[in-house]
């Protein structure tokens, strides 16, 4: 008897909990029964994101726009599905149409030399998008809304082309130049940890540093290829920018830059773009525990800079 009442007892416990737990999860499904977690807009405004790409404690990060980012002129025909050989094989009625157009500025450089961070600095200082022949879609979402938008309704328009066929949008240009030696290793951590993030040390010694090194040598000819052809061979108006003058003199690369694009300056913007120049699109510093860069690789690499810096008319480092 005793036995029959334990199991009695136990069946008994069991269904209480079970409806119990019914009863529990229907009243928390019921609508207005308790209250909702806010919804996150993620990307609204673009006043912060979330991404598991970006090394931060809470992955939680913050854009505060000096003022709400706009087009120039949202009604120019929206070219946004870029192509090399788009605009020289267009009819002749329809050339003519775009050469009507307000002068289109290509912003080039070669990979990892600072486009993103300079986009940045332009759109704080003016209000207006840049946009870019690439897609993007981590910038896109992360304060790029004008990714892939080619026309004059932007400030400017991103690009790590070269050649005839790159160029023939434009009819003036930014040209943004880094020591190759940091912008090959720029590059290098963008590839394995996007657009702050770092390569870990061990991608290094892939291959027992073989891939690192047909790495720079690749990167180092693109490097030199990639300004020697903007410098020498493209025929509209040409602004050189180096990176290191923008790091150290901002502000005065800034206005220079907007006096090349013909945009007037705002004393209150730019006083803002100044105190927000860091924003998120910088990669910070990091020290590695050794020198990639063998006696040859370096050798090479100053040579290449020697020959770029003087059709440039800058004085090596």
């Amino acid at each position: 008897m005793a036995l029959q009442g334990w199991r009695f007892f136990g069946v008994s416990a069991t269904i209480i909990i079970y409806i119990g737990g019914v009863l529990f999860l229907s009243m928390n499904n019921i609508p207005g029964s308790h209250p909702k977690r806010p919804r996150i807009e993620r990307f609204a405004e673009f006043p912060s994101f979330h991404s598991p790409r970006f090394p931060m404690p809470s992955r939680k990060m913050a854009i505060r726009w000096c003022r709400d980012l706009k087009y120039i002129n949202r009604d120019l025909p929206n070219y946004t599905d870029y192509k090399a050989d788009f605009y020289t094989a267009l009819p002749s009625d329809m050339g003519a149409a775009l050469q009507s157009l307000p002068a289109l500025t290509a912003l080039a450089s070669f990979p990892g030399s600072g486009n993103t961070w300079l986009r940045y600095l332009l759109q704080q200082a003016t209000g207006i998008l840049t946009g870019s022949i690439y897609k993007d879609y981590g910038l896109l979402k992360t304060g790029f809304p004008a990714e892939n938008v080619c026309n004059s309704s932007v400030l400017l328009v991103k690009t790590h082309e070269w050649g005839g066929k790159a160029w023939a949008p434009f009819s003036k240009a930014i040209l943004l130049v880094r020591d190759p030696e940091k912008a090959i290793i720029a590059e290098f951590n963008r590839q394995s940890g996007g657009h702050i993030g770092f390569a870990s040390p061990d991608r290094y010694k892939r291959t027992k540093g073989k891939y690192w090194q047909q790495f720079v040598s690749n990167k180092l000819k693109g490097w030199e290829l990639m300004n020697l052809s903007w410098a020498r061979n493209f025929t509209g108006s040409l602004k050189v920018v180096f990176y290191d003058d923008l790091v150290h003199h901002t502000e005065r690369e800034l206005r220079s830059i907007l006096d090349f694009l013909q945009f007037p300056v705002s004393e209150q913007l730019m006083r803002c773009a100044i105190m927000r120049k860091e924003g998120i699109f910088r990669r910070k510093k990091r020290l590695l525990s050794f020198d990639p860069y063998t006696e040859a690789m370096r050798a090479e690499v100053q040579a290449r800079r020697r020959l770029v810096y003087g059709l440039l008319g800058r004085q090596e480092p």
